[in-house]
């Protein structure tokens, strides 16, 4: 029993082998090395053209500042004029396009043909039609009150 060890010990290795032993358990397959290498590559090109682009930009603005400088009196009237007349045409097609899907929604409508939020409209028409014939009942009720204490306040008339 002196000759047996509690508890067993293990083989002997060295440090080296164990970290590269759990380097091989760890290691990216070649999937892995082809998308990490793809993704490297790909951000450093879309960084160097980000730096050229700032970099012309700013070459640009340096060498027609003047240019633009000079000539502000002319470029900011006819940059308000486009503006408009670019707000106007748009806005002119948008209010088009709305008045004709209008118009076919209702067409659709009052054929039958039941679009989409038919169901409210249907609903806001009847509730609309509940409380007008609510208020001709209240004011025919209340008309004839208030008509009689008229002629209970001022008996000839």
């Amino acid at each position: 029993m002196a000759d047996r060890q509690y508890p067993p010990r293990r083989p002997a290795t060295t440090t080296a082998t164990s970290i590269v032993q759990k380097l091989k358990e760890h290691a990216p397959n070649s999937t892995q090395l082809v998308g990490l290498a793809t993704l490297v590559i790909s951000g450093g090109i879309l960084l160097l053209l980000t730096g050229l682009t700032l970099t012309a930009a700013v070459l640009g603005l340096i060498f027609f500042a003047p240019l633009i400088l000079v000539s502000s009196p002319i470029w900011i009237p006819i940059g308000i004029l486009i503006f408009i007349t670019i707000a106007g045409f748009v806005s002119f097609f948008g209010f088009g396009v709305a008045s004709v899907a209008a118009g076919s929604w209702l067409y659709r409508y009052f054929r039958g043909f039941h679009p989409p939020g038919s169901d409210r409209v249907d609903y806001a028409r009847t509730r609309i039609a509940d409380t007008a014939g609510h208020v001709k009942d209240y004011a025919r009720e209340y008309g004839g009150y208030l008509q009689s204490k008229v002629k209970d306040a001022a008996p000839g008339a």
